[in-house]
């Protein structure tokens, strides 16, 4: 049995910038397959509506992803606050200039500012978004990095942030793997998926890095399939 006491920091393949786009387009859409059928989507939400507290109802709200992919995370909530009516534009960053033409693609009815960078890069002046927020994206970052990230995620988030990512455990390592090993397509998802789980956290590690980045007024849960959601409101 794979011994996950410590994080792995060994590298994803989805990290090497000589990866055929191709191959990472089937990784998204199977990415936004689990997101959808485990839940991960769901978790989001529940990490959206935490902040929307601090919110009137009639007032707009902009919302920002770092690392947004395919967009599918924004394309989930807009079609959640169009259900409940909330007035919702978006802000997507990604390094990778690939994702975000394919987010703008699949989503070109969405209400976003797309911007192709290192989201430490970005620097909001008097735009800055309400809610910033990350999904699946923390893990591929070392300690050191997440302090920073954090930091720049309250510094640059009017209300606040959430963060949705995964729980290191056993039982999520081998069940993903072989999900993978026989649904998916993609050899980046089948090498990738289990990896993640062993570059994921556990709750007294996130601890440990928010008390570093000198957060507070934060809450860190436990989500269905394996994840942790942290959100934190700047109250």
């Amino acid at each position: 049995m794979i011994n996950l006491a410590k994080r792995s920091y060994k590298k994803e393949l989805l990290d090497d910038d000589n990866i055929p786009f191709a191959d990472i387009k089937q990784n998204m859409k199977e990415l936004n397959a689990v997101n959808t059928y485990l839940g991960g989507h769901n978790i989001t939400i529940s990490g959206l509506k935490k902040i929307l507290q601090q919110y009137d109802s009639s007032q707009p709200v902009t919302i920002c992803e770092i690392g947004c992919g395919g967009g599918d995370n924004l394309n989930a909530i807009e079609k959640w606050c169009t259900k409940k009516n909330i007035l919702v534009t978006f802000i997507g960053i990604d390094i990778k200039p690939e994702c975000i033409n394919f987010a703008q693609q699949q989503y070109p009815l969405l209400q976003c500012r797309w911007i192709i960078s290192d989201y430490k890069d970005v620097a909001f002046r008097n735009d800055k978004p309400g809610i910033i927020f990350s999904s699946l994206f923390c893990h591929h970052f070392n300690d050191e990095a997440l302090v920073f990230m954090l930091q720049w995620m309250k510094r640059e988030a009017v209300k606040g942030f959430f963060i949705n990512d995964l729980h290191r455990h056993w039982l999520a390592y081998y069940a993903i793997k072989n999900i993978t090993l026989i649904f998916s397509k993609s050899y980046l998802v089948k090498n990738d998926a289990p990896l993640s789980v062993a570059r994921g956290f556990k709750k007294s590690e996130w601890g440990e890095m928010i008390k570093q980045a000198g957060i507070k007024n934060y809450s860190i849960n436990w989500k269905w399939a394996f994840r942790h959601l942290i959100v934190y409101t700047n109250e």
